[in-house]
């Protein structure tokens, strides 16, 4: 195949959407947690993994089809998130005043819990990678074969996102969350209650990586160490599409995608890693303001 052909591949398009959707899915709740408490979330990616497992347990043991999963995973992250932050984070962000502390902190936090899941994961479930077959009919439009399980999976991420975003414009709480992201002391003087904006930040971000596991779950196997990948891919559309930038976020999840989908294609499979964490690099070193976001005045 040509170099062409690739770049014309209807196939290879239809790949990037589906992993474009995923990963703005996955930075979403990144989003979410940096925005509104300044917490450098490197575990983001093992909550991913958790979903996938919790997924796949309650198909193989119960039975239970994983899109009727999705609320029960998106239940038990929420309830993840909100026990940490009142039993760990909250009194982290009570004694860390200055950012840049509160992020160093965070970061090691954060760090500890995501070895503390992985070997917790690789106890009870074993190293080996796990996957199972659902909705895995082939479907063909034109040249382009199609998966129900990825038309399902980019169905439904990309409709949380642009509902989340929908959301964040135009309700009440919405409106008050994004006042935290963009100004945290301006938010507080004028009556937003931040503490409880951050509570719910925590338990969409979780919920939202949950969600993303259980849809991950459907196309490709994992295992209690498939979830870092995730973290990188989720902190390179966060650099890109600029901090709090939802929209922008969901485009330069897709322009990731592609970046990796592509790139793949015209070099090698073996390739992948290196093209996700080149990505990583060139984003902090020539964007570190965002490529799609609006930059911060002092």
């Amino acid at each position: 195949m040509s170099i062409t052909d690739t770049l014309l591949s209807g196939q290879l398009l239809f790949a990037t959407l589906v992993i474009g959707s995923l990963y703005a899915l996955v930075a979403l709740g990144l989003n979410l947690l940096y925005g509104t408490l300044r917490l450098l979330d490197v575990a983001h990616g093992d909550l991913v993994m958790l979903g996938a497992y919790g997924a796949f347990w309650l198909f193989t043991l119960a039975g239970l089809s994983p899109l009727l999963a999705l609320p029960l995973l998106a239940l038990a992250g929420a309830l993840f998130g909100y026990a940490l932050y009142r039993g760990l984070f909250k009194r982290l962000l009570q004694t860390s005043r200055a950012p840049q502390r509160l992020e160093a902190n965070s970061l090691l936090m954060f760090f500890g819990l995501s070895i503390l899941i992985q070997n917790l994961a690789a106890q009870f479930f074993t190293v080996t990678p796990r996957a199972y077959r659902y909705l895995d009919d082939v479907w063909r439009v034109g040249s382009v074969a199609m998966t129900g399980n990825r038309l399902v999976a980019l169905a439904i991420a990309t409709s949380l996102c642009i509902a989340v975003t929908l959301f964040l414009r135009f309700h009440v709480f919405g409106l008050a969350l994004r006042a935290v992201i963009q100004r945290r002391d301006a938010a507080h003087i004028v009556g937003v209650n931040v503490e409880r904006v951050q509570a719910v930040s925590f338990q969409l971000g979780f919920a939202s990586a949950a969600v993303a596991g259980g849809l991950i779950s459907m196309l490709e196997q994992f295992s209690p160490f498939s979830g870092f990948p995730f973290t990188i891919a989720a902190f390179v559309v966060v650099i890109l599409g600029g901090l709090g930038n939802l929209f922008a976020g969901l485009v330069s999840a897709f322009l990731l995608a592609g970046i990796e989908t592509y790139g793949v294609a015209l070099t090698s499979p073996n390739l992948r890693s290196v093209l996700l964490y080149g990505t990583f690099v060139a984003a902090l070193l020539l964007f570190p303001q965002g490529l799609l976001g609006r930059r911060l005045t002092r």
